[in-house]
């Protein structure tokens, strides 16, 4: 608990009473709140930046809209391309440079979705890697793939656990 020690009092305030609080410079064994240091997210390491995010996002979807698997269910649920492509972008950018933009629930809108199942990550993961290996240096790509795959795990995970069904089996981690 923290002691406020003793001290005289502050002069009195113009128009009221005495003040009840020492005076700053009176306030020994209180530290000053830490500095704050801007987040650095582990995309900055590897290179990743917005550009770069801002690259792959559509290039990855792009192939997502031409998928004979992928392309149905995604293009039957975005109605707004553009703004669909915002919105992952800010993901993207969530995770990897720890920008906090993204405001979704991404469970909640994969769970509305009753016809995905293990076989779509597997694609979605696919074309992704691919994405990323064409357009990012190596470093960035494989941060990329390893968030992805960690991405993909989870919502699988949550999709069973919200359908009452066995999870999926998962990757081995190496």
């Amino acid at each position: 608990m923290l002691e406020i020690p003793e001290a005289p009092l502050s002069s009195v305030p113009e128009g009221g009473g005495p003040c009840l609080l020492p005076a700053p410079r009176d306030l020994k064994g209180m530290s000053e709140p830490a500095p704050t240091r801007p987040r650095v997210g582990p995309g900055v390491a590897a290179g990743v930046d917005e550009e770069m995010i801002r690259r792959l996002v559509p290039a990855f979807y792009a192939k997502v809209r031409q998928d004979p698997e992928l392309g149905p269910i995604f293009n039957r649920e975005i109605d707004d391309w553009d703004e669909h492509l915002a919105k992952l972008c800010d993901f993207w950018s969530s995770v990897l440079l720890m920008t906090g933009r993204f405001k979704g629930q991404p469970m909640a809108v994969h769970a509305r979705l009753g016809d995905i199942g293990p076989a779509h990550f597997t694609r979605w993961l696919q074309l992704f890697h691919e994405t990323a290996d064409e357009l990012c240096p190596p470093a960035a790509a494989a941060l990329f793939r390893a968030k992805s795959n960690q991405i993909g795990e989870s919502l699988q995970l949550g999709l069973a656990f919200a359908r009452g069904e066995p999870p999926p089996p998962l990757r081995a981690r190496r």
